[in-house]
């Protein structure tokens, strides 16, 4: 490129005609020395060690990327709906959804007021507080790992509720196996909530020893894996059915002949 535009060339009659400052706007480009203003940019493209280009600006700091919710468990409804609590970042923690807890708590909604909860490998006590904040009367949450156990404590002690929610720190199989379980829970619950880890398979075990701690008409949570549903003898009936892409989300219901005359009705819906 010359280092000057030629001084004399022609423009067009009509772009002169049509805007009165064009040929006073062409002639003060042709009159800026475009080498100096370009020099800059020729070096960097012709440098046999090319500065990189990021460090050619400033750089600018950007708030950290982060997971929506990461690290807390949100209640979403009842009297201490929108409340955050935290929970400890652990492998293989996987607290229920919103989305999932939301279409649980739907279907429960007749069978909470004044309901007993039992919360079986608690991990972030989403499902038992939720129900609790919802109005079941107590819960107990068993939850064998102490960092999860503690906050859990906490969690319960914030919302100072300790009077409505036990926290058992137990292995779930041994809890239910042991004579005085039902110390801990009190009299059978109406709910229970059944949430294992997945990949220890744990669905048959606990389904041979949780009857004896549930009421006789109790409701049954259970989540596993998406595309797998565990084999439940004849006194349980399904309810309900739902999840995610990777979770299926059921509820039982105990001797379901016996439902009360509205719940039978949607049941059978």
């Amino acid at each position: 490129m010359a280092g000057r535009a030629e001084e004399g060339a022609a423009l067009p009659a009509d772009m002169v005609a049509a805007r009165p400052g064009f040929k006073r706007q062409v002639a003060q480009a042709a009159a800026m020395d475009w080498s100096i203003i370009l020099a800059p940019f020729h070096a960097a493209a012709v440098d046999a060690d090319p500065v990189p280009v990021a460090s050619r600006f400033p750089a600018v700091a950007r708030p950290p990327m982060s997971r929506a919710g990461a690290g807390q468990v949100r209640i979403i409804g009842g009297r201490w709906r929108n409340t955050r609590l935290p929970v400890p970042d652990l492998p293989g923690l996987r607290p229920t959804s919103d989305r999932v807890r939301e279409t649980l708590f739907n279907w429960l909604l007749p069978a909470l007021p004044g309901a007993r909860v039992l919360d079986l490998f608690a991990g972030s006590g989403a499902l038992g507080l939720e129900a609790v904040s919802r109005g079941a009367a107590s819960a107990c949450l068993v939850e064998r790992d102490p960092a999860l156990a503690a906050g859990l404590r906490a969690s319960i002690a914030r919302l100072q509720a300790q009077a409505q929610i036990q926290v058992v720190q137990d292995d779930a199989l041994r809890w239910l196996a042991a004579p005085d379980a039902g110390a801990d829970a009190g009299a059978p619950a109406d709910i229970a909530f059944v949430d294992p880890p997945f990949a220890d398979g744990l669905w048959d075990a606990v389904l041979q020893r949780l009857p004896a701690r549930l009421a006789a008409d109790a409701w049954l949570y259970l989540e596993s894996p998406a595309g797998q549903a565990p084999a439940l003898p004849a006194p349980w009936a399904l309810y309900r059915e739902g999840g995610s892409r990777e979770v299926r989300a059921a509820l039982y219901r105990r001797t379901a002949a016996t439902l009360p005359g509205d719940l039978h009705a949607v049941s059978n819906a």
